[in-house]
């Protein structure tokens, strides 16, 4: 097929690939952007590749490239090995996960041209900037220059890249590398845009932030002007809301219709307070922990983060609307890589003690410990996990506390990620208590040591017997409800999940146990965590039908079965949450639900979403109202009254997977609703501690004189964040509290509390007559800002 193409020079990597699929294994087969492009190139025209390999460059490989006429003289042989990257790719294929990257000789590489080109088309592969205009100057009068780049290049050396842009006839990138474009002003400022990502987004962007979104605005552009696709159009609207041109700059037949993002019910606007708290950390995907960790009676906030070099950060709550840094103090440096975080007092000590998840989504590279992190009194952690009986490889991702044999002692189940075989499995664990600080794991006996890809792990008492059951949440797999059936110190499980109907969706996520309807019954939501393309994020503010897996809400019946009602209360339009959980925004006693959105995936930018439950009838979107809607992935999130003025405030860990994806965590400020308000601080003398899984049911006299009900479980909330285990219940317009019942974990008999007063806190002993008011400082959150 070669006939007037002019020859063709490309420069770029020769590498050995290691790939791992589905489907299976191939190790060290000839890769990289110079060999691939050459290849292809070489059924047009005369090939000359310019690159480098090792003395480990067989005579085969040498073969492979004579075979396509393809020109070697200008790749040279240095000692030592040949280039070589290991990745993993998923199911579907879109993504792919670095294994290892070895650079071997390529680590030094200078482009060496030893060939006098007459005019030549020339291909630049995505190596460094710097290396690429090396190339330009050194080739005499090229025809055309295209060229390549990634995101590495895009978000360590943006100016070159831009320069580079302007020298060549054609720039080759991907919607990830139009999307790093979006991104890179915050690499160059170190700060973050005017906009601050929360959609809607408003307002005029400023250099360095707005030449990056100009330059995706035109990529997209051109990519919708060849071929329509509904991803592209979402990022191109996003685009354009970043330099303020939205919706009257945009071309109407790509413009999303702005009514589309309008909420449906005003909650008033949450301001991001993190900043001037103090604890507005830039981290990737991680987990958060909201709880008083140093027995002050304040909210401290603990954030974690994936990277493998990600230090944990304790922030501690000075009570003045500000946090100090005190990682180092508490004995934290050196937690590094949690992805999630859960917390309990394990001991029985009075101390909340942590614990952290790791190694998700990582495969077998995953196999890393997750730690078991001892309060040792005011805040100081010691890591006992070796100590307790904890120490495993496994990859985690959610775990709970609780205690199943309601023998006073938490107990604990591992959720661990098991790829598809012939990989080796990661059965799920469970941590029984031996009443010591130490654990032995009973789960093949208890009959709970299933093998899936378990992303949330949650806890409840679904039939109300006094004994906790569970709920693991699998990717690409059936869903499990472990259903307690203990006798005496016999722990035992059955599987229940298909007579329950609670094994949807089949791709899931984020899960947790709650009582919506406030019928005294725990009901189960489990999120979707699937989209079959990026045209879903267009599609469901279009209105339009969409294939994402949507979200389950399991209404409890009463029988062990529940009734699956997403579609009837609105929920089924929620995609791709990752860490979520729930509280009550406006302390009206239903319980609403915060989803933090995206996927590895970097253009996966699409707002995190807040649903208001509306009575327990319908749950209404007040994302835009309520400054919701960030568009950076979002990962743990914990409710809690930092401030003590009665309502909850919100901490949400932001970032994703990978390098160039980060942003920094969120504190959102409760401006108040004017409702009432009653916490709860709940310590068990013959049940556990922290008494996780007691059943609180307030009795209150509404403003219209009617009787009213609202019930909680005392537990941090959801799997993928940790709310505090003092509960903090919105009474709504009630001008009484009638009574307060409390069913204790091991026990039946509710202990009933009368004489409480509205917006009071108290401390609650069991089996101890009356309660202590617990008297709490008022005080405003970065009242500098």
């Amino acid at each position: 097929m070669q006939g007037n193409i002019k020859e063709i020079v490309t420069v770029g990597s020769i590498a050995f690939d290691s790939i791992e699929t589905p489907k299976g294994k191939r190790n060290a087969i000839l890769g990289g952007s110079s060999t691939f492009f050459g290849i292809a190139a070489s059924l047009f025209s005369k090939v000359y590749i310019i690159g480098v390999v090792g003395d480990d460059f067989r005579d085969d490989q040498w073969a492979l490239f004579k075979k396509y006429n393809i020109n070697t003289n200008s790749v040279e042989i240095k000692p030592g090995k040949t280039f070589s990257w290991g990745g993993e790719y998923n199911h579907d294929y879109s993504l792919r996960e670095t294994l290892f990257t070895e650079l071997g000789v390529f680590e030094n590489f200078k482009p060496n041209i030893n060939e006098n080109f007459n005019q030549p088309i020339l291909y630049l592969g995505n190596i460094q900037p710097e290396l690429q205009f090396d190339v330009i100057n050194k080739v005499k009068s090229p025809s055309l220059i295209a060229a390549d780049s990634m995101n590495l290049w895009i978000d360590l050396f943006p100016d070159q890249v831009w320069n580079l842009i302007s020298k060549v006839d054609i720039f080759m990138l991907n919607d990830e590398e139009a999307l790093a474009h979006l991104r890179v002003g915050e690499q160059i400022s170190r700060r973050r845009p005017a906009h601050g990502w929360l959609f809607p987004m408003t307002g005029t962007a400023e250099p360095p932030f707005a030449e990056g979104a100009r330059t995706a605005i035109s990529l997209y552009t051109t990519n919708l002007e060849r071929e329509v696709d509904l991803g592209t159009l979402w990022l191109l609207n996003l685009a354009y809301m970043t330099v303020g041109e939205y919706p009257h700059g945009i071309p109407e037949k790509w413009r999303l219709a702005p009514e589309a993002f309008d909420s449906e019910q005003d909650v008033g606007f949450f301001h991001d307070v993190a900043q001037p708290s103090g604890v507005a950390v830039t981290g990737h995907a991680g987990g958060s922990v909201m709880d008083d960790f140093d027995g002050d009676g304040l909210l401290d906030l603990i954030a974690s983060s994936r990277g493998l070099r990600d230090q944990m950060r304790y922030f501690h709550n000075r009570g003045d609307g500000t946090f100090a840094d005190r990682t180092r103090i508490a004995g934290l440096e050196g937690q590094i890589g949690g992805l999630n975080l859960s917390h309990a007092d394990y001991d029985n000590d009075g101390d909340r003690d942590l614990i952290v998840w790791r190694g998700a989504w990582m495969g077998e590279a995953g196999r890393h410990a997750n730690s078991l992190l001892k309060n040792t009194g005011r805040g100081r952690f010691e890591d006992v996990t070796e100590a307790a009986g904890l120490l495993s490889f496994h990859p985690t991702h959610s775990g709970a506390w609780a205690d199943f044999d309601n023998d006073g002692w938490l107990d604990l189940f591992v959720g661990n990620e098991s790829s598809p075989a012939p990989k080796p499995p990661h059965p799920n664990q469970l941590y029984r208590s031996d009443r010591n600080g130490t654990f032995t794991d009973i789960a093949s006996t208890a009959g709970v040591d299933g093998v899936g890809f378990a992303k949330g792990v949650t806890v409840g008492d679904v039939d109300n017997d006094g004994l906790v059951d569970i709920y693991v949440s699998n990717l690409n797999g059936d869903n499990l409800l472990y259903h307690n059936r203990s006798h005496e110190s016999t722990l035992r499980f059955a599987d229940i999940s298909v007579s329950a109907g609670v094994q949807e969706p089949y791709v899931s996520f984020p899960t947790w146990f709650w009582d919506y309807d406030n019928d005294g019954w725990q009901d189960l939501f489990v999120a979707g965590f699937d989209m079959a393309n990026l045209d879903d994020m267009a599609l469901i503010y279009l209105g339009e039908p969409f294939e994402a897996e949507h979200p389950r809400l399991y209404r409890n019946r009463g029988n062990l079965t529940f009734e699956e009602l997403a579609s009837e209360v609105g929920l089924d339009r929620i995609i791709l949450p990752m860490g979520a959980n729930f509280g009550d925004l406006d302390n009206d006693g239903w319980l609403d639900a915060y989803f933090g959105t995206g996927m590895p995936d970097m253009r996966t930018l699409l707002p995190n979403r807040m649903m208001r439950n509306d009575g327990g009838a319908r749950f209404a979107d007040v994302t835009s109202s309520g400054g919701f809607g960030t568009v950076q992935k979002g990962h743990g999130i914990s409710f809690g009254d930092i401030d003590h003025d009665g309502d909850q405030d919100i901490y949400q860990v932001l970032g994703a997977a990978f390098e160039g994806d980060v942003y920094e965590n969120a504190l959102l400020e409760n401006p108040g609703h004017g409702h009432h308000w009653l916490t709860l601080e709940l310590e068990g003398v013959v049940s556990h501690r922290d008494a996780i899984g007691a059943r609180i049911h307030a009795v209150v006299e509404s403003k219209d004189g009617e009787q009213r009900s609202i019930h909680v479980t005392v537990g941090h909330g959801g799997s993928f964040g940790s709310s505090p285990l003092r509960q903090e219940i919105g009474l709504g317009d009630a001008r009484h509290i009638d009574a307060v019942e409390i069913v204790w974990p091991g026990t039946q008999t509710p202990q009933r509390i009368v004489g409480l007063e509205l917006n009071h806190a108290y401390h609650v002993r069991q089996g101890q007559t009356g309660v202590t008011p617990i008297e709490r400082q008022t005080f405003d959150l970065s009242p500098d800002s």
